[in-house]
């Protein structure tokens, strides 16, 4: 079985379209690796293996009478299992919320109609934790997602639940969102590739604002080669959200391979003095010479990002008001604390507060942008720390430096996001922890080099092999 779900997805698309593999036998081997490894790592949620065996069998009728696999989805038969953010019509959708625990929408969410309409077929939904706040995947309804390397371990978040699902060998990849850490902190922890996205690339829909550009969707794979060929699926304009960027997702089926020779690229050991836990600065200070082999030219430098702390946590805030502030007054008893702290944050905010949070992010744009003109990529760790005890809800300190609140720990990532520029969380090794954790490392791009970002993740992913290391919990 293992030999099946741990396959790439391009392979597994290639073999179902040349009908060497049915979307059924293909289908069962997911189905049983979900039953056999799901209850202990409590990563899919909402599990839906007769509605998923049924489209299965739909799809190898269609390709019985077909002359050829001309007119099918690139990713035809692959299962898929949505984060549990993203509406899907007549399957439920809670948001890790008691409030929402029945909830079963009646639309289907603008990827899900773009990834049905490649083929992908529904399996069920990832963990995430309330309103997908916090990098720590637990809630009221379904529970706290487990750590696939290390069972007493948080898997991060908010995508936790598909990077578990997607590193246990339950989905050969799935979608995630990004606001502050979402797709690059759980891949970080769970030895896959978690991938945030220019704004616009992904488009998204519905929303309470279709204009912002904090939050992003986009994919976790095993491989950076299979996290470019879900992208490809999901990325494209669509005229319902107009932010959304006009060239077309297929830009990323082209194969990932590139000459990096003098390529200048800066390394970035904590962003400018953030602290960083000792075990995961050991991990990635011995991946530099990895760029150094690929003939990369690297410096020590980073872009000035003063005031994104201040931006990040006043949008943040904004955001919030705008999308919870209506169930606070109804449901304040059932909403966790952390969230009810940021709506409130958001609710303290006035007109200058927010327009100077917004002058400044513009600022930051330019600084970022002018210091990726000497460099093509910006080198960083994803997060500040190693995986963490699933008992506690938050990092408080590290080495021995005390944080002002729950996200505080995720600066190298939520910096990033203000900058809008693409980044991606890639595997680069393990602590010398017992057992030993994952640790990524977070490469940054140029504005809307999404596939540059990925060319280089390809390139130190094939040089270092990090990501082979398939977690105790499967074996």
């Amino acid at each position: 079985m293992n030999d099946i779900v741990f396959q790439s997805a391009r392979k597994l698309a290639r073999a179902l379209r040349a009908r060497k593999l049915s979307s059924v036998e293909l289908m069962k081997a997911y189905i049983a690796q979900v039953e056999r490894v799901n209850p202990k790592v409590n990563a899919i949620v909402t599990f839906l293996p007769e509605q998923a065996l049924k489209e299965a069998r739909k799809l190898d009728a269609k390709l019985a009478r077909a002359k050829s696999s001309a007119g099918v989805g690139a990713l035809a038969g692959l299962p898929i299992a949505y984060k549990d953010m993203i509406l899907t019509k007549g399957i439920r959708t809670t948001f890790g919320s008691p409030i929402y625990a029945n909830n079963v929408p009646n639309l289907d969410h603008l990827l899900v109609e773009r990834l049905k309409a490649a083929g992908a077929i529904t399996l069920g939904k990832t963990n995430t934790p309330e309103f997908a706040a916090g990098s720590q995947t637990f809630n009221k309804v379904f529970g706290a997602t487990l750590n696939p390397y290390d069972l007493d371990k948080t898997c991060g978040g908010s995508s936790g639940g598909a990077a578990v699902a997607v590193a246990c060998g339950m989905l050969p990849f799935a979608d995630g969102s990004d606001l502050g850490a979402s797709l690059r902190n759980p891949g970080n922890f769970c030895n896959v590739v978690g991938f945030r996205p220019t704004p616009g690339r992904t488009p998204y829909y519905p929303g309470t604002d279709v204009w912002a550009t904090l939050s992003v969707i986009g994919p976790i794979a095993r491989t950076v080669e299979d996290t470019a060929f879900l992208f490809s699926a999901m990325a494209g304009p669509d005229i319902r959200s107009p932010i959304s960027i006009t060239e077309p997702g297929t830009l990323f089926a082209k194969p990932l391979a590139r000459n990096f020779k003098k390529v200048r690229v800066a390394w970035s050991k904590d962003l400018g003095g953030l602290p960083v836990d000792t075990r995961v600065a050991a991990v990635l200070e011995k991946q530099r010479k990895v760029f150094e082999s690929l003939g990369c030219i690297v410096e020590e430098a980073e872009p000035d990002l003063s005031g994104a702390d201040e931006v990040f946590h006043v949008l943040r805030a904004v955001g919030f008001v705008g999308r919870y502030a209506e169930l606070l007054k109804q449901h304040r008893d059932k909403i966790k604390d952390t969230v009810v702290w940021n709506i409130e944050e958001g609710l303290k905010l006035d007109g200058p507060r927010i327009a100077r949070a917004m002058t400044l992010r513009s600022d930051i744009y330019r600084r970022m942008r002018e210091f990726m003109e000497r460099y093509e990529f910006l080198l960083l760790p994803v997060n500040q720390v190693a995986p963490f005890p699933v008992t506690q809800p938050y990092v408080e300190s590290i080495n021995g430096v005390k944080l002002g609140n729950y996200i505080d720990w995720m600066k190298t990532c939520y910096y990033i996001t203000v900058t809008s520029h693409p980044a991606i969380s890639v595997p680069a090794g393990f602590t010398e922890d017992s057992p030993a954790l994952p640790v990524g490392l977070q490469i940054v791009g140029r504005y809307r080099d999404d596939f540059g970002v990925l060319q280089l993740a390809h390139a130190f992913e094939q040089a270092t092999g990090a990501w082979r290391e398939r977690p105790p919990v499967v074996a």
